[in-house]
């Protein structure tokens, strides 16, 4: 009955105050349910078979052939004339084939595969690091949208009330009905950016329910707080943390190894050869091989040739992204520094311009009050005021998204 009791309480208070999610659990669900990680996890194991595959061509290759001929018409000659019989007949043989040496050609693919794993981890953990950037910033917009509604939200009640008391001081001849008319304005206008902080609130609830795999309901209760992290970061730091940019230098080195590995196709491979068969037809015998084997391909039709041009391309094209993309790093890190640094100082002057807009709006609403100051001034005083507040929630939330993308370039989730 106690253990009822307990359960209910918890349900009831669950139900109450609403679920608590943090930013490091929905990054965590985020990663542990989006397909998107799932595959490129699956890259991984696939480029791990890729050296197996690879490494199958410096192992003993052996075949088991059988034949059996109900029926077979056999010739041979007698006296100088050929006589035939038919008969039935069968052979049953085995071949082993073991490579020697192919100018490295199989240990230079067996590399680029292993280099391939690699890039499929880097690939990997490019793929978590950007599902926690995306994850972030939906998290702390639904932060600074829930923040704007609530600013919203007295902005509109402030309306609401400069609105009933124009009308009363109308009733009793103190002022115009102009005042009434455009407090009631600012009033809509005040209630339609209410509805777009609202809309854009379940905009961020909704990418971040899709982003973690479930629901996340309206109350539920978030982590406070921007990423405001003093910065200690150069861009070479960045880019030599950068997933996506160690990826790109391991495939030119893929792709070099792939090139000599192509390249060696020219000179053929030197093969040991065995095998045994069992023959019993017209006769019954059995053969056997051994040797060593050398061949080189002379002629075949260009195609290697084209293979060998298509791997050095290929190179070439890895090491130009490679030179495109680094200098598309640099000046994205460099820009994101600059921007960091800005929103700093954006930050504290949003602080002291709140400050100071707060001061003049209470100042003028209770002039207004005393017919010392006209609605116009008023409803001024409000927009600064509004446009101070939102404007240092927004400026808090760009400096904590330029920061979470340069956490994103180095790699890193939380």
């Amino acid at each position: 009955m106690i253990q009822r009791y307990i359960l209910f309480l918890l349900l009831f208070a669950s139900t109450l105050f609403g679920e608590t999610l943090t930013l490091h659990e929905a990054v965590q669900k985020a990663i542990e349910t989006h397909p998107d990680i799932k595959e490129f996890a699956l890259g991984v194991k696939k480029s791990q078979s890729a050296i197996d595959v690879a490494r199958a061509d410096y192992l003993p290759q052996v075949n088991l052939s059988a034949e059996y001929d109900p029926t077979k018409t056999y010739v041979f000659p007698a006296n100088g004339v050929f006589n035939t019989k038919d008969d039935d007949g069968y052979q049953i043989g085995a071949s082993l084939k073991q490579k020697i040496w192919d100018f490295s050609k199989t240990t230079n693919q067996i590399d680029a595969q292993k280099e391939g794993v690699d890039i499929s981890k880097l690939t990997l953990s490019d793929a978590k690091a950007l599902l926690a950037y995306k994850v972030k910033l939906q998290y702390e917009l639904m932060v600074v949208q829930r923040k704007a509604v609530l600013v919203r939200e007295k902005d509109l009640e402030a309306k609401r009330a400069l609105y009933e008391q124009a009308n009363a001081f109308v009733k009793h001849g103190l002022k115009t009905s102009a005042d009434a008319t455009r407090f009631l304005s600012a009033y809509y206008f005040a209630k339609d950016n209410l509805a777009i902080s609202q809309a854009s609130f379940e905009k961020a609830r909704t990418r971040l329910s899709l982003y973690i795999g479930q629901e996340v309901s309206e109350d539920v209760t978030l982590q406070e707080g921007f990423a405001d992290a003093e910065i200690h970061r150069d861009t070479q730091s960045v880019l030599a943390s950068s997933p996506l940019l160690q990826a790109l230098k391991i495939g030119v080195e893929k792709s070099a190894l792939e090139y000599k590995s192509i390249e060696a196709t020219h000179y053929g491979s030197i093969d040991a050869v065995a095998s045994y068969l069992h023959q019993n037809t017209l006769n019954k015998y059995d053969a056997t091989v051994v040797g060593v084997t050398l061949n080189v391909p002379l002629y075949t039709g260009g195609r290697t040739s084209a293979y060998v041009e298509q791997a050095l391309l290929n190179k070439e094209i890895s090491e130009a992204t490679l030179r495109s993309k680094s200098l598309a790093l640099k000046e994205e890190v460099a820009a994101l520094l600059i921007d960091i640094e800005r929103y700093a100082n954006t930050i504290e002057a949003k602080k002291a311009q709140l400050q100071a807009a707060t001061s003049t709006s209470n100042l003028l609403e209770a002039r207004y009050k005393e017919g010392l100051a006209t609605y116009i001034e008023v409803l001024d005083a409000i927009a600064l005021r509004l446009d101070a507040e939102l404007g240092l929630l927004s400026a808090k939330y760009e400096r904590s998204s330029a920061i979470h993308r340069l956490e994103y370039l180095e790699g890193k989730v939380e």
